[in-house]
């Protein structure tokens, strides 16, 4: 028998997919039996545990799931998450500690909660993320009921089996696509391969209830992809939910890049007209579909273009002791400064209540949502409006190092820091070129003595670009429908042509990866090397003034490589960096030849060799 669905969670559907729906006998009758049995059911719960009146608002919402953030600290850097100018991370005594995170979630526990997710960041990087667990899970014999993560699985496998021992029992995991090399232009990190080691260990794991896989879809970069995920379940026992790309302070969203879950739906129901509406459980966010044959599910969460407030039962802990009622609500209550301040349990309660009466009926519309004030997403849990009184701290993610990549030399100031010099060799001896013999004429160095190690060496570097190059950038990774133009013929011809050329940044990225492996051949005196890893990024920048160059748009490359040899790579670094930068000229010359600018290309970090490390 066909599951029922209810007036409500077919809102987002086209009028057309609305009767194709209907004619499934998702009858009147069947939607009055699903509400009965989901009032019964809260019936019953309300019956048998008492529920405090804090978690309940002003439209009778009852709050019994907590999201926990534990970390403020991520080893990807999600564009939709991360602004690309980096987060400033709040002081580390402002973290909650781990007694003050089980205090709070006892708290929350005895008022009616019964359901914690523990987010970030990336909750995986917190230390004694286990003993963590294991003393929520000491929270059952007081009504908590499931303990839920979300991660990014970059270092997940081998620590799973120890969280489900200690108690973890539902976990997402998220993973925007299924190509590792679009992976690394979504994250700005490598790790493909190691987070489908860790889906395939979760799905292995016998204590965990469920496992789900967590996908962004973003229009022109991943909506492609919708089947091959929906392939994934069809083996495995994994719920695919989709997510509609939301809008967050520093990610750049645009309505043009968000895709409606009905458009999804609709796309899948032509290829499976058999698929079927499932099951939800009580609050969830997502809308669960069923394809007959596929051992797991399909889900939407629809939070732009249907958004599900009427049902909302989550409230918001911040890794810094904030309570977030809303996701999308940039008010926030300091739990954390009241609590050290000593206040008891009945006046932080007092605290959580006067927070979840002042919840809305509903979020803003996608139009009008507020990300000036409102955190990044991987702050809420993932900027605060700044405190005055508060100290400024270092980003971790400076503009001239966007990819977050930190000193090494933390104990000393920041001018002395960019005072030193690597050098290969002591500071008593003399300076002399390594490539020029005795007398003066070009020689390779001769490295046949050396051992082979490990080397690695990142470089990075910017050109700077006008605006209409900057839009032709951005609009390339998430193409809309072209407006009616008043631009000039000769410009739109000069944009056509780029356009014609293809997506500027993933043609940089791979020129640069094949410059790299080439330096050899174009430096004339370099080794040639066995390179074991490439790793480039390139992302459009942009900001309020213009910088040093007097532009205020930019694209930022960084190339990490990797060897095993007698020599360090650190020209094939800035070759890369060098090729890619040359490939974005060659690609927007149309646009903009006359008024580009390449620059600031420097090696910023180098492991391994006998002259030693060297951080930037």
């Amino acid at each position: 028998m066909k599951s029922p669905l209810n007036q409500h969670s077919i809102r987002c559907f086209p009028r057309g997919l609305r009767s194709l729906v209907y004619a499934r006998n998702y009858s009147q009758p069947a939607v009055l039996d699903s509400k009965h049995r989901a009032q019964a059911k809260i019936a019953h719960i309300d019956s048998n545990r008492p529920f405090s009146p804090a978690l309940i608002d002003s439209f009778q919402r009852r709050h019994d799931y907590l999201r926990i953030s534990l970390t403020e600290r991520c080893n990807l850097r999600c564009f939709y998450c991360m602004p690309s100018e980096g987060i400033e991370l709040s002081p580390k005594d402002h973290i909650l500690s781990d007694d003050e995170v089980i205090r709070l979630a006892s708290l929350f526990v005895k008022s009616g909660v019964t359901k914690i997710r523990l987010t970030g960041g990336e909750p995986t990087v917190r230390k004694g993320l286990g003993d963590i667990i294991g003393k929520l899970n000491e929270l059952r014999t007081i009504g908590l009921k499931s303990i839920g993560m979300t991660s990014n699985g970059l270092v997940l496998h081998r620590r799973l089996p120890q969280y489900v021992e200690n108690g973890l029992t539902h976990l997402n995991l998220s993973l925007d696509t299924l190509d590792p090399f679009k992976f690394e232009i979504m994250t700005r990190r490598p790790g493909h391969d190691v987070v489908l080691r860790a889906l395939e260990a979760a799905l292995l794991c016998p204590g965990l209830q469920s496992v789900k896989l967590n996908v962004v879809v973003v229009k022109g970069l991943n909506d492609s992809e919708i089947f091959d995920f929906v392939d994934l379940a069809k083996d495995k026992d994994v719920s695919i939910r989709f997510i509609e790309f939301m809008p967050f302070t520093g990610n750049k969203w645009d309505k043009a890049k968000m895709v409606p879950s009905s458009q999804l739906l609709e796309k899948l129901s032509e290829r499976y007209p058999d698929i079927t509406r499932a099951p939800d459980e009580l609050n969830d966010t997502a809308r669960s579909w069923k394809i007959p044959g596929h051992r797991g599910s399909i889900g939407f969460i629809s939070s732009m273009s249907d958004h599900f407030c009427a049902s909302c039962n989550r409230l918001r802990l911040t890794a810094d002791g904030m309570i977030k009622v809303c996701l999308f609500d940039a008010k926030e209550i300091s739990l954390r400064d009241e609590m050290r301040r000593g206040a008891s349990d009945d006046e932080l309660l007092q605290l959580i209540g006067r927070a979840v009466l002042g919840k809305q009926e509903k979020h803003a519309g996608m139009e009008d949502i507020d990300v000036a004030t409102n955190r990044p997403m991987i702050l809420i849990g993932g900027v605060t409006p700044r405190n005055p009184e508060r100290p400024i701290r270092p980003p971790i993610l400076a503009r001239h190092n966007p990819y977050g990549r930190q000193s090494q030399f933390s104990g000393e100031p920041m001018d002395r820091q960019r005072q030193r010099r690597w050098s290969s060799s002591s500071a008593s001896s003399t300076p002399r070129l390594t490539h020029i013999d005795e007398a003066g004429r070009p020689s390779m160095v001769n490295v046949g003595e050396k051992q082979s190690s490990k080397r690695t060496a990142t470089a990075s570097g910017r050109i700077y670009i006008p605006k209409v190059a900057y839009d032709l950038v951005t609009s390339s990774h998430f193409p809309a429908e072209r407006q009616n133009s008043t631009e000039s013929s000769a410009l739109e011809r000069a944009k056509e042509k780029a356009r014609n050329k293809g997506d500027v940044l993933t043609v940089a990225q791979l020129a640069a990866v094949m410059g790299c492996k080439r330096t050899s051949e174009l430096i004339p005196l370099c080794h040639p090397l066995l390179l074991s890893h490439i790793s480039v990024a390139l992302a459009a920048e942009s900001s309020t003034s213009g910088d040093k160059k007097g532009s205020q748009y930019s694209i930022y490359c960084s190339a990490t490589v990797s060897c095993e040899g007698k020599t360090g790579v650190e020209m094939e670094a800035l070759t890369a960096v060098s090729v890619g930068l040359l490939t974005v000229w060659d690609m927007l010359k149309a646009v903009a030849g006359k008024e580009m600018l390449i620059g600031d290309i420097i090696v910023t970090h180098k492991e391994g060799g006998k002259s030693g490390d060297f951080v930037r």
